[in-house]
């Protein structure tokens, strides 16, 4: 039997970076890579930010896996919206929604910045927070369908894409701002290297562009990406003005705003083609 070539370091520690990712940013039973010291501790995301939107574009490869499902049975495009976004927010553990919740009720509840930290803190959801989840679940699974609507390979790819470049724009507040409190995620995993931002920046670039010439159009592909960069930045300048810093929470939020800006970004111009 010939001996099988060995595997080249470069792809060793992308496949290392990616179940990083994953364990991280999912419920995905995955095992832990042999060469993790510690599996369970923080992520350095400032080494793994460039396999970020993979790992993004994987957990949504699951969702468009049920969105088929449905479409194949038959279901309504509402319906098969519906499931496809459960599961995306089940094998995330609903990570981003849990801190959209926890900033809306901050920032909307509170009167100080030590106030709103405080309410961010709490696991209690208030009814901003109830609100915001709300309103995240009707206008993604709103604009999935649509995308639907319009054919299957555009919504699997819309969704995909929409997963990917969210999670790379998710971490602009570690690249821009401080911590606002000295423990919790925010300050345990940045600060993030502007060269890591820009690497995640251009994976996810490289995602649209695949995606756009294969299902979206490379042009609305684009679009939609830049909206999703333009509501990340928009979620950060909040964060500085209502905290001074970003958390944890800052970054689901800036996620969730960056997904739908996403999703509908793919729909303008769309009842007219």
């Amino acid at each position: 039997m010939p001996n099988l070539a060995p595997v080249p370091a470069s792809l060793r520690n992308a496949a290392h970076d990616l179940l990083a990712c994953l364990r991280f940013f999912s419920r995905l039973p995955l095992p832990a890579s042999p060469f993790d010291q510690n599996p369970h501790a923080a992520p350095d995301l400032s080494r793994l930010a460039r396999m970020v939107p993979i790992a993004g574009a994987v957990i949504a490869a699951i969702g468009a896996l049920a969105l088929w499902l449905g479409h194949a049975l038959g279901l309504p495009p509402l319906v098969c919206a519906t499931l496809a976004i459960s599961v995306l927010v089940l094998v995330a553990g609903a990570l981003h929604e849990d801190g959209l919740a926890d900033v809306a009720d901050g920032f909307g509840g509170g009167k100080t910045r030590e106030r709103k930290l405080e309410i961010m803190r709490d696991s209690r959801i208030g009814v901003y927070g109830a609100a915001a989840l709300a309103l995240s679940l009707v206008l993604r699974i709103a604009a999935l369908s649509a995308l639907l609507e319009h054919s299957l390979a555009a919504a699997a790819a819309g969704l995909i894409l929409a997963a990917a470049a969210s999670r790379a724009f998710g971490l602009l507040p570690l690249a821009l701002l401080p911590p606002a409190r000295a423990d919790g995620l925010g300050a345990s995993a940045g600060p993030l290297e502007a060269s890591s931002a820009l690497a995640a920046g251009m994976t996810a670039l490289i995602v649209a562009g695949v995606l756009g010439l294969s299902a979206l159009g490379l042009g609305r592909a684009i679009l939609a990406l830049a909206l999703a960069l333009a509501a990340a930045i928009a979620m950060t300048m909040v964060a500085r003005r209502q905290i001074g810093g970003q958390t944890g929470d800052v970054i689901g939020a800036t996620q969730q705003f960056a997904e739908i800006a996403c999703l509908c970004g793919l729909l303008i111009g769309r009842s007219a083609a």
